[in-house]
């Protein structure tokens, strides 16, 4: 059983594990505890420290969006993501209910109001407090640096007169051929206005100061908030229920359509003359909008686990299209010199071209075939970040089969020929197994590369996925957004370590050797 733990730790590149296993199974127990310090430990302790001094240092640094989020924020933030996942699911789901469990839904949505009333009151009038409180303090803060001020500017201003009037009186003595006497009163003016400038400047000085004891953040104050705000969206939240299971409730809203329709019928049933084809227009008016309800949908607003899945679609249809090229044309460079000698040229040029110039192009030209957004059945933004995706991962497939192909030993080719082997019996029989670990290898490189590029292109495409949640992140600018930008950070980074390690699984698993394939 050992055994079949270390070759899974070992296809799945987590040999770092290998000690763990070993020493479960006390096997040389000293020799694995000092490997799991080295190999586990450091690096378990390296990254607590990376997050302790991330949390000393970012709420020492403020931006326009407030505090550089702490650890224990960005873990808040992510928890509120969800939270707001699985409302927006509940809520959906309440808009379809129907029957017994939505009378049982209703009741239970009208309790947990009532529950949230008094508490509503409660974190209201502790927020008043806290805001009289916060008020109180800070204008006691205030207080002395304001008067230092007044005090501050009143003696500048009559300073600053008297200047002006000496200045003045003495303009009136100075002759009009005293050049002397006029280029002194020129360097008095503009004494003047330097002390002029240095008051401003003093002045500027003491309402810094004065902003700065304003703007003081009062942590009972954050708190209160805090505390109304997790009220008030529950609050929101159960009130939304309480309207998709009441007026707003698919369900409901049929029964009253049909309702109306039956109306309709009875009154065409007695019409008669003109008011019969008015009847009728009713009529099938009225079925129109009874099968525009039936088919409705909840209008729910993208949530982040689903822009992320939406990002998965993504990247694999990607990764798809490049691996569909790449693959092709890698093994035809790999068998023919002359074809490696015709694409070389094209492969050096396109290579380097970054996402951010690919995907404005294969936006217009998609947009090309696609008149209706709305209607096609895949939205142009969400093809045209594949594509992009595509034409920026695929290099490293391209490049990794032509290698593998070319490096096929040469006795295996002897033998195809002496077999008599025709060409696609030698294609698939020794050529692409034979170069199956280089290509796997490029097409891990290549969804690695996917996986970044995907962001921008969704950011610039507004194509709803993961791009698209960090630019609409950005542009709200609170401080709120900027700790999910960072939840972002460490999403996106895990799905990448996953990705990654599932292509080491399928690289391993062609591998003809017991090489390492990554750290």
């Amino acid at each position: 059983m050992k055994y079949k733990i270390l070759k899974a730790l070992d296809i799945a590149g987590l040999a770092v594990l290998d000690p763990i296993v070993r020493l479960i199974y006390r096997e040389e127990p000293s020799e694995q505890v000092r490997k799991i310090i080295l190999f586990i430990g450091i690096p378990a302790f390296t990254f607590l420290c990376f997050m302790v001094l991330w949390a000393y240092i970012a709420p020492r640094h403020t931006t326009k969006s407030g505090e550089v989020p702490t650890p224990a924020v960005v873990w808040d933030s992510a928890k509120s993501v969800w939270v707001f996942h699985e409302r927006e699911n509940i809520k959906e789901d309440d808009f379809r209910v129907s029957g017994e469990e939505r009378q049982k839904r209703i009741a239970m949505v009208s309790a947990e109001l009532e529950k949230l009333k008094p508490q509503l009151a409660k974190v209201d009038a502790l927020l008043t407090k806290a805001q009289e409180q916060a008020k109180a303090e800070t204008d006691k803060a205030v207080a002395p640096i304001m008067a230092v001020f007044e005090e501050t500017k009143a003696k500048y201003s009559a300073d600053s007169t008297a200047r002006k009037k000496a200045l003045t009186d003495l303009a009136g003595t100075i002759k009009a051929d005293d050049k002397s006497a006029r280029s002194e009163y020129l360097k008095k003016v503009e004494a003047h206005l330097a002390q002029t400038d240095v008051e401003k400047g003093n002045l500027q000085q003491i309402k810094a100061q004065m902003d700065a004891v304003m703007n003081r953040k009062h942590q009972g104050l954050i708190e209160a908030r805090l505390a109304k705000n997790r009220v008030a969206e529950k609050v929101q939240f159960y009130s939304k229920r309480l309207e998709n299971l009441g007026d707003n409730n698919q369900q409901q809203k049929v029964l009253a359509a049909k309702e109306s329709l039956d109306k309709e019928k009875e009154k065409f049933s007695q019409a008669s003359g003109r008011a019969l084809y008015f009847s009728a227009l009713k009529i099938q008016r009225a079925e129109d909008r009874l099968g525009r309800i039936e088919t409705s949908t909840y209008a729910k607003p993208w949530t982040f686990p689903a822009q992320i899945v939406r990002s998965l679609g993504c990247v694999f249809l990607g990764f798809v299209i490049a691996t569909v090229i790449a693959v092709p044309i890698g093994i035809l460079c790999g068998l023919s010199p002359v074809f490696m000698a015709a694409m070389t040229p094209l492969i050096s040029l396109f290579k380097p071209v970054s996402p951010i110039v690919w995907l404005p192009i294969v936006f217009i030209i998609v947009g090309g075939f696609i008149d209706d957004p709305e209607q096609a059945p895949v939205h142009p933004a969400f093809l045209s970040s594949a594509i992009t995706v595509a034409l920026c991962s695929l290099w490293p497939t391209l490049v990794n089969t032509a290698f593998g192909v070319a490096a096929i030993d040469k006795d295996h080719l002897n033998v195809a020929r002496v077999l008599r082997l025709g060409f696609w019996s030698r294609l698939f029989k020794i050529v692409i197994p034979s170069a199956l670990p280089l290509i796997f290898a490029g097409l891990r490189i290549s969804l690695g590369v996917g996986w970044m590029v995907l962001i921008a292109a969704e950011l610039l495409s507004s194509s709803e996925g993961i791009g698209k949640f960090v630019w609409d992140m950005f542009n709200n600018g609170s401080s709120q957004t900027f700790a999910q930008m960072f939840v972002v950070v460490f999403v996106v980074g895990i799905i990448g370590l996953m990705l990654d390690r599932t292509m080491i699984v399928f690289q391993r698993l062609v591998s003809f050797d017991d090489a390492p394939t990554a750290i």
